[in-house]
């Protein structure tokens, strides 16, 4: 997990050929600082495939794992120190640019800082 005061890593659940689910990836690694994103193809996972079929994109944030669940050096992690994912409600297609930064900083995802890279005509809605 990132320090406190970073951002929590996000995951975006694809699969190839996926043009809404290319279109946020690109929008999200345009947000200026990038967040840290994990891409998660759905087909290579049966159970995932079931959960999702054609719900992608779905894009995840990760929640802080129990407090103190630091291992020691050399042991694993203990499950309540892996951090869990919680389900983002589904993105509209065309958020971009400085509304999906504060979407993403409303719903906890991000930093209310991030802002685009580069302005475009596909920015906002």
């Amino acid at each position: 997990m990132p320090s406190p005061s970073a951002p929590p890593p996000l995951r975006l659940y694809t699969r190839q050929g996926c043009c809404l689910c290319e279109g946020l990836q690109e929008r999200l690694q345009s947000l200026e600082p990038a967040p840290s994103l994990e891409l998660v193809d759905v087909d290579a996972d049966p159970s995932l495939q079931a959960r999702y079929g054609l719900l992608v994109p779905v894009l995840a944030v990760a929640s802080a794992p129990a407090a103190g669940a630091t291992p020691p050096a050399g042991t694993a992690p203990a499950a309540d120190a892996v951090p869990r994912w919680r389900q983002l409600p589904p993105v509209p297609p065309r958020l971009a640019g400085p509304r999906l930064a504060a979407w993403l900083a409303g719903h906890g995802a991000v930093s209310g800082a991030a802002v685009p890279l580069q302005h475009g005509a596909g920015d906002g809605l």
